[in-house]
């Protein structure tokens, strides 16, 4: 992975990073001029693992856009120009091109890992010309018009801060008159009008016509990314876990994967051990025919290991492996996010994976029975938790009381609160001295605020790892995904459980071990991990305190 040095401001000194199958490490690269995001995806591909090529800014130019009040350096578009020609080289495409278009992403990246609360974009570089190219390209006209749809949304979404509704609704009037289910069902004639229904949309959302020159969408989407650093839901999510003085994010310019390539391609987000509660086993979300962001936006319902299983085995075998070789890699648990496009596998990102204190505790002692650790360090990577503190918690049910519906688990735990169907009517509660459940259409990390506020979460929606589920899992609340028998009327504050109607402010209880929902208080059952705890002592036992490493900064 080669570097290359630009010119800096008082943040430091600008680098654009290169990324490429077996390349090396640039001398000097680091989490905090890459971003965590970047920096990983680096090392996966310097020992060989499956990413595509991709050019980052370091984060200088993100602190150096925010010193010069937005504006960008002098050349940058130059400088995306010729990291560009990089990308074309390595893929045999052309950015702008109508006969072999390279399409990028534009993913952010921080020195620490803040899961969806900075901003991507898909498919920069399609147009009413290149998305011509693409169906050549591929012979698959319905990926071309799909990935065109999908970017005019998002670049109404990202760049000009539009709301979904309209776009939605869009969708929803194809859906019907096509009588079916999902996007992944329309065909590529209904994809095309959709496509032309959302450049009608963007002009009206946005006040301008979509961009069709490949760069300028390339540098509107880059400066989104930065403008994301400041934007409500991050600032909230670094004062909710302390997190100061990290300077600005990095951009990664990656060449495109599809997911949405047809029955044998999808997307998937995975965890190599169960972050609720530690179990060494594969923890994964998979949609086929999707692109990453209908996983981690919390907006769709998704699919398991056994699906993928069963129709692509050779690549649940990959992803297996995948799993053995980050940790191995990595030395704990990652979280990592992967495309297959016509059932080939790619690695789009890993990080160390946001867990439960329980599951902290039992991965560390497990770890160390598997020799992938040694107890000094496992009892650094525990500091900052209150291991006395840590217990399992399940329902007693009373005499007659049964669950009103299942759901997904997404947390561990019991929690039981009133009902509030908005983050700001959670805080307020919780402000009271109330304990709050926020029930919401879908997991969205617009919630933060309210997800902090809350004990625990549910949703009609979503899958486990998305990014607002990784984040309520991580505060250590309990959360319950896609329950498809609930149902929410804001109008009326109410909401319906398995066809109960409850009110705002009615109590509830959630089981987010067995998924169960619960109207009214539960009585809970707790208990200790006590073969954990004794493993922990007696490592502490054996390792005096003042032999041992002074502890880092966990990070969030």
């Amino acid at each position: 992975m080669a570097s290359r040095k630009r010119r800096g401001g008082k943040g430091g000194e600008r680098r654009v990073y290169l990324i490429g199958a077996g390349a090396a490490l640039a001398a000097g690269a680091s989490p905090e001029e890459m971003g965590f995001k970047a920096y990983n995806l680096a090392r996966m591909a310097t020992v060989g693992m499956p990413v595509p090529a991709a050019f980052v800014l370091s984060t200088a130019f993100c602190r150096d856009y925010y010193a010069a009040k937005g504006a960008l350096p002098e050349g940058f578009r130059d400088l995306l120009r010729g990291n560009l020609r990089e990308l074309e080289r390595s893929s045999g495409l052309s950015f702008g091109g109508e006969r072999r278009p390279l399409l990028v992403s534009v993913r952010s990246g921080a020195a620490v890992s803040m899961p969806g609360m900075l901003d991507t974009v898909l498919n920069v570089g399609l147009n009413d010309a290149t998305v011509a190219g693409l169906v050549r390209m591929t012979g698959n006209p319905r990926l071309a018009w799909d990935s065109y749809r999908r970017l005019i949304q998002s670049f109404a979404e990202v760049v000009h801060g539009a709301k979904p509704d309209a776009f939605d609704e869009a969708l929803a009037r194809q859906l019907k008159a096509a009588r079916l289910a999902s996007a992944s069902e329309l065909d590529f004639v209904a994809l095309r009008e959709l496509a032309a229904d959302s450049l009608e949309l963007y002009r009206e959302l946005s006040g301008e016509s979509f961009p069709q020159a490949p760069l300028d969408q390339l540098v509107a989407a880059v400066e989104a990314v930065f403008r994301s650093w400041s934007a409500k839901k991050a600032l909230e999510y670094r004062r909710i876990h302390h997190l100061h003085g990290v300077a600005g994010t990095a951009v990664c310019v990656q060449t495109m994967v599809y997911g949405n390539s047809g029955g044998t391609s999808g997307s998937g987000v995975a965890f190599t051990r169960d972050p609720a509660t530690g179990e060494n086993a594969l923890y994964m979300d998979f949609l086929f025919n999707a692109q990453g962001d209908d996983v981690v936006s919390g907006r769709h319902e998704v699919g398991d290991r056994a699906q993928i299983g069963a129709l692509l085995p050779e690549v649940m075998q990959q992803i297996e492996a995948m799993r053995k070789r980050l940790e191995a890699e990595f030395g704990d648990l990652q979280e990592f996010e992967f495309t297959v496009q016509n059932g080939q596998l790619f690695m789009l990102q890993t990080r160390n994976g946001k867990r439960t204190p329980l599951a902290a505790l039992r991965i560390a002692v497990e770890m160390v029975a598997e020799g992938l650790l040694e107890p000094a360090p496992a009892l650094e990577r525990l500091e900052g938790y209150k291991l006395e503190a840590i217990q399992t918690e399940s329902i007693r049910a009373k005499d007659g009381q049964a669950p009103l519906a299942q759901a997904i688990s997404a947390g561990v735990g019991v929690a039981v609160g009133e009902i509030a169907l908005d983050s700001e009517a959670a805080r307020r509660r919780a402000a009271a001295g109330k304990s709050v459940i926020l029930v919401r259409e879908d997991t969205s990390t617009e919630d933060v605020a309210g997800i902090a506020s809350a004990a625990g979460i549910l949703t009609a929606r979503g899958g486990r790892t998305a990014h607002a589920a990784v984040v309520a899992r991580q505060m250590g609340k309990v959360c319950l995904v896609g329950c498809r028998e609930l149902g929410i009327d804001l109008a009326k504050r109410s909401c319906s459980i398995g066809g109960k109607v409850l009110r705002e402010g009615q109590a509830i209880s959630l089981d987010g071990g067995a998924g169960g929902i619960y109207s009214g208080a539960v009585d809970i059952v707790r208990a200790k991990p006590e073969r954990y705890l004794a493993a922990v002592a007696s490592w502490r036992a054996e390792s005096p305190p003042a032999r041992m490493k002074p502890a880092r900064r966990r990070r969030a």
